[in-house]
């Protein structure tokens, strides 16, 4: 008998179309089978040979969470190169080494959760570090560059399935998960949604994240414009996965729905096809995926479509056609070209914010060097752990030689006195062995335990001598002699046992609390008081016996950080202050921060250095701006904590084989004072970012400054169907090769309405010779001029006259032109035929915009204790009406007025036991006619959803 090759099913048939391979594989799967593909962590189906899958690999800046990788520099530093290609290039690198790492260990995953293209809006957001910039077309374009990087270049298979994090409006981690942002639709569709709608449009991402908050009163995981916007930017499928928890917040926390079964099939309607959420057990979730089918709150055919999407993902990964996936034999891991990747992106993100002629140093330059960073380098949350590292003082002492290098850290070495004059002590530990936090990985590093294998605190008659510092608002670490902070474990007691401050929470930070002439420690992490018991120095716990009350301590100073940076510095050539964050403490996931200000500790120590001698250079190493007077200081850079490479990057660039060519992200503003509420996302309104704000910055948007000087010329443009062609030209004028990043900015110079005093059209960084020439071409198309037009609720091109402006910064211009662009005019509303949207207004004070319905729309509400006061400009009421009605909930009272004029009509909306989404409509008399400014006075809690004109 001749034998038969078993059947291959279409679902393993490389030759046939993704889409009816995955209709195949559907088709085979059973109910439950599919309803365990939801969670995050998919289990296999053996009958089947369909592997098991995890979606979310972390890769900000190269792959965190599972062990040693290559390190990049922040998110935040890549934006400052305003480098694509090089973006694209460490993309790539990233997910090499995903699929080299998954190679060995199948916990990597190869669903990237990355890049943030959340925008830069406020500078106090705790996750500034993880976006790019203030500025939607930088941040797409980075974005685009870092997706294509990770996705590969095969036209069928991809290296690695990018989502972008986290939809939507998303700048603040005070009650995050709880907030909702205010976000009117030509801030949503100008702003917010712009940065997502152009990556997703280039067609390198797989899928988007939705964040914790709530935009305009509604979760962003039940969020319309899921459907309205995202999925109609691409014919791809795209894999929409829940953040960690979020699924349980929808009723735990924002009490957005009465039970789970309701929230899970309200999010998967919406668009969720993953849900993250109690870790890798998936057996809450089935039952509440199960239980919505049972109640009739989902279909299989739901939860058919969210399957489709994930299974497009995997089979575009290659996971079905191992023989042919282009990727599969990738191994390429810590490659001498990826080391040297990163240490160019690291010189390509830093910035000289200004320089009186001191830098470049000369190679025979005496230096000193102080500051808390001066010797770190640090890490942030989505790091991975360091193969290789670099401090600015190790590269320093490479580049210059250790016997030209001086060194003090400026710490203040300080001795703890208990109540009874013992001393703080650090026992010897024989068995102590060298520990990395996250060295071997882990799929939820918030898990990672503190090492217990070394021997608690005690105290005896002289103590240790510890290096405090204040990263400020009372936050203060405690580091041994031996280079181990001081932290607590899981059994409460202290020990000096951490590489570095960090863990989802950190449990190397304390404050001092005053208490009589002493003071009492707190631990933060566990916000309980440290105490000396006899086994050791731990945190109290519930009992009240006296061994755990709290300890008083006096605070013996050995030594002030100023006093030590002193004496290093008088005698040397040159003094390097290095000073920034720890990317763990006082901003980060979860904080934001509390102020601009540089930590006052830091202050201090930049003082004592510009005191002692006036040729003092300020290197900002953060994840942020700061608020810091650099006027007399002989020069200023910064650079967003720069990864593996960091300190020979910095090192380079200060001694000239580097001339600095990043520029800054975001605006560095003056002071707090010029900043708005951290929960007020109008950047309209309130004139936010380089876009609306009018006032001096420090340092404005685009700013940074080169060893060499550039000329710009010839600016010309030419307007075709749909597009501006716009040309200048560059020249190196200086004697330093050195690259340039060329700007293009528009602003609209007779608009109707307020538009962006600057907007960033194109840019691009080229390298020139001194002498050298090149003329930089940019097609940019003509619905870079829209705007969001609330009266017709679409996109308009005001026509008129536009000013190109072309230079090194959005305020160091260098040339202009202006071009006259066609488009449609405008035209008054016409509220006889269609009303006003209560959320479409063109001013406003006191209001919130919130959710008309759970599943669509938006209503407008008077923010609590205030007047709303609402502006729809230049409404048409034809031959006249008689007669205005407002849909409304709620209780409370609607004025109308034109022009600003004394009330015509006021409407009270009378208390009822109705909810927020029962509206009813009611009126009142009105006489109007021509063409007017509509002004609404909203009183009370009600939510006003239409106004509707009559007669």
């Amino acid at each position: 008998m001749t034998a038969h090759p078993p059947h291959t099913p279409p679902f393993r048939d490389p030759h046939l179309p993704f889409a009816k391979r995955i209709d195949d594989l559907l088709s085979r799967l059973t109910l439950d089978e599919k309803i365990g593909f939801l969670h995050q962590f998919a289990p296999p189906v053996e009958r089947l040979g369909v592997a098991a899958f995890r979606t979310g690999q972390e890769a900000l800046h190269g792959v965190a969470w599972m062990g040693p990788a290559t390190v990049f520099p922040q998110a935040v530093g890549l934006g400052a190169t305003w480098n694509t290609e090089l973006v694209r290039r460490i993309g790539e690198a990233v997910s090499k080494e995903a699929r080299a790492m998954r190679a060995r260990d199948d916990r990597v995953g190869l669903n990237i959760w990355a890049p943030t293209v959340n925008l830069l809006r406020h500078p106090l957001w705790g996750r500034n570090e993880e976006g790019y910039s203030e500025d939607p077309k930088l941040t797409s374009a980075i974005a685009t560059a870092y997706t294509q990087g990770l996705r590969g270049d095969h036209p069928t298979y991809w290296r690695t399935a990018p989502v972008l994090k986290h939809w939507l409006a998303h700048n603040n981690e005070t009650d995050r998960a709880t907030s909702s942002s205010s976000v009117r639709p030509r801030v949503l569709h100008e702003y917010d949604l712009r940065a997502f709608r152009e990556a997703v449009e280039a067609g390198a991402v797989a899928g988007v994240m939705p964040a914790y908050n709530l935009v305009n009163g509604r979760p962003n995981h039940v969020s319309p414009y899921l459907r309205e916007h995202l999925r109609a930017w691409t014919d791809q499928e795209l894999l929409v996965c829940s953040d960690a928890g979020a699924p349980s917040n929808l009723v735990d926390q924002e009490h957005y729905f009465d039970t789970h079964e309701e929230a899970t099939a309200a999010s998967l309607r919406a668009g969720v096809d993953s849900f993250t959420d109690h870790g890798t057990d998936s057996s809450q979730m089935i039952a509440r995926i199960q239980g919505a089918l049972d109640q009739g709150l989902l279909t299989e055919a739901e939860i058919d479509t969210a399957v489709r999407r994930q299974l497009s993902v995997r089979f575009r990964l290659g996971e079905f056609d191992p023989e042919h996936d282009p990727y599969a034999d990738v191994r390429d891991f810590d490659t001498p070209e990826h080391r040297a990747l990163a240490q160019e992106a690291a010189e390509q993100a830093i910035v000289l914010l200004r320089n009186d002629g001191v830098l470049p140093l000369a190679a025979d330059t005496r230096l000193a060097v102080v500051g808390l960073l001066a010797d770190e380098c640090k890490l942030d949350w989505y790091s991975g752990t360091l193969i290789h590292r670099s401090t600015p003082l190790e590269g320093l002492y490479e580049r210059f030689g250790a016997e030209r290098v001086e060194f003090a850290e400026g710490v203040d070495r300080v001795r703890l006195q208990t109540s009874v004059g013992t001393f703080l002590h650090v026992p010897a530990s024989e068995a102590a062995e060298d520990e990395v936090r996250g060295a071997e990985g882990a799929l939820d590093p918030a898990l990672l335990a503190g090492r217990t294998d070394l021997p608690p605190l005690t105290t005896d008659a002289t103590g240790t001598e510890f290096a405090l510092i204040d990263w400020d608002e009372g936050v203060l670490t405690l580091r041994a002699p031996d280079g181990r902070y001081v932290s607590v474990a899981e059994d409460g007691y202290l020990r000096a046992s951490a590489d570095q401050p960090g863990g989802w929470v950190v449990q190397e930070t304390f404050r001092l609390e005053q208490h009589g002439s002493g003071h009492l420690l707190r631990h933060i992490g566990t916000g309980r008081h440290v105490t000396v018991a006899a086994d050791g120095v731990k945190v109290a716990d519930e009992n009240t016996e006296r061994e755990a009350e709290p300890e008083t301590f006096t605070l013996i100073i050995v030594e002030r950080g100023e006093d030590a940076v002193t004496r290093v510095t008088s005698e040397a050539d040159v003094v390097l202050v290095v000073a920034g964050n720890d990317p763990h403490i006082n901003g980060r996931e979860t904080e934001d921060r509390a102020s601009l200000r540089l930590p006052a500790h830091q202050e201090r120590l930049l003082r004592a250095a510009r005191a002692a001698n006036p040729r003092t250079v300020l290197a900002l190493v953060s994840a942020y701006p700061y608020a810091v007077d650099t006027s007399r200081l002989a020069a200023a850079l910064w650079t967003a904590h720069g990864g593996q490479a960091a300190g020979t990057a910095l090192a380079r660039v200060l001694a000239g084989d580097v001339s600095p060519a990043g520029r800054l992200p975001q605006t560095w503003y003056e002071s707090d004072a010029d900043l708005p509420g951290l929960f007020d996302y109008d950047v309209i309104g309130s004139r936010q970012t380089y876009l609306y704000f009018e006032g001096t910055p420090l340092f404005p948007f685009g700013h940074g400054l080169s060893y060499t000087s550039f000329s710009y010329d010839d600016l010309t443009s030419r307007a075709t169907e749909g597009t501006l062609h716009v040309s200048f030209t560059i020249t190196n004028t200086g004697d330093v090769t050195a690259d340039e990043v060329a700007q293009l900015y528009t602003r609209a110079i007779d608009p109707a309405l307020p538009r962006p005093r600057r907007e960033l059209l194109a840019h691009r960084r080229v390298t020139l010779a001194p002498g050298a020439k090149e003329e930089l071409s940019f097609e940019v198309p003509l619905r870079a001029f829209e705007f969001w037009d609330v009266a017709r609720g679409r996109w308009r091109l005001e026509p008129g006259p536009y000013e190109l402006l072309a230079g090194a910064s959005s305020e160091d211009v260098r040339l202009r032109t202006t071009v006259l662009l066609d488009g449609e005019p405008g035209a008054p509303r016409p509220v006889l035929r269609r009303g006003l949207e209560g959320a479409d207004f063109d001013e406003h004070s006191g209001v919130e915009i919130v959710d008309r319905t759970r599943t669509a729309g938006d209503a407008v509400t008077a923010a609590e204790g205030r007047t709303g006061e609402l502006v729809y400009r230049d409404c048409d009421f034809g031959d006249g009406v008689t007669e205005v009605t407002v849909t409304v909930s709620g209780e409370g009272a609607v004025e109308l007025s034109l022009d600003g004029g004394a009330v015509l009509a006021s409407i009270e909306v009378a208390e009822s036991d109705s909810g927020p989404y029962d509206y009813t409509t009611l009126g009142a008399g009105i006489v109007a006619e021509g063409v007017h400014d509509v002004h609404l006075r909203l009183r009370g809690p009600l939510r006003l959803a239409h106004v509707g004109f009559s007669g």
